[in-house]
């Protein structure tokens, strides 16, 4: 084979859930039936490379040095949501439900993986929550266990500056029957009950 398709199929396979075979698939794809679309995705890949660094407020990924959500007056700066990555952000935002700010972690503490509190921007983060201007700040990190351990963290070093933190709810989601989900998430659910 051509060095340079060894060298596509390669960069491929650093995409996640891509295997060797489906990067070589994605590879002969983009060169025998869609060339202008491998053309595209390197102009792309490039422009992107080239413009988007993390926003200066919320460490999102952002064109301009303060993103269009941070920039947003509208927005209840008495809040802040922190999440592990951009595309939390963009699922919270779908909801339609929270109109404060964020602040993005990229990432959350995993010591397995060498991820401790330095990896995470927690000093921003601390910079950003004491800012006088947050009264409350969510944590919508995930229900995984370095999510939990994050929140954890997260938590004990802002209640330890007298802040205000709440954690996302969890339990049964909607449209689930009990009878399908799984005890942990019911047990869970049963802890967090409120009155109806």
């Amino acid at each position: 084979m051509s060095r340079s398709l060894d060298f596509l199929t390669e960069a491929l396979r650093r995409l996640p859930g891509v295997g060797p075979k489906s990067a070589q698939r994605m590879a002969f794809h983009l060169l025998q039936h869609d060339r202008e679309g491998a053309a595209m995705l390197s102009r792309a890949l490039y422009q992107a490379v080239d413009t988007v660094h993390h926003c200066a407020m919320c460490n999102t990924f952002a064109d301009t040095e303060v993103c269009d959500l941070c920039a947003d007056a509208s927005r209840d700066r008495a809040l802040l949501c922190v999440v592990e990555t951009p595309a939390d952000q963009m699922m919270i935002e779908q909801t339609l439900t929270y109109k404060g700010l964020y602040f993005v972690l990229m990432g959350r503490l995993s010591p397995l993986d060498g991820i401790g509190p330095r990896d995470l921007h927690l000093d921003k983060l601390l910079g950003r929550a004491a800012d006088g201007a947050v009264n409350e700040v969510v944590l919508a990190t995930n229900f995984t266990n370095e999510g939990e351990a994050t929140a954890h963290y997260i938590s004990e070093m802002l209640k330890a500056r007298g802040l205000k933190v709440s954690r996302l709810a969890r339990g049964v989601p909607v449209g689930g029957e009990l009878e399908y989900v799984d005890a942990g998430t019911i047990a869970r659910a049963m802890l967090d009950r409120r009155s109806a």
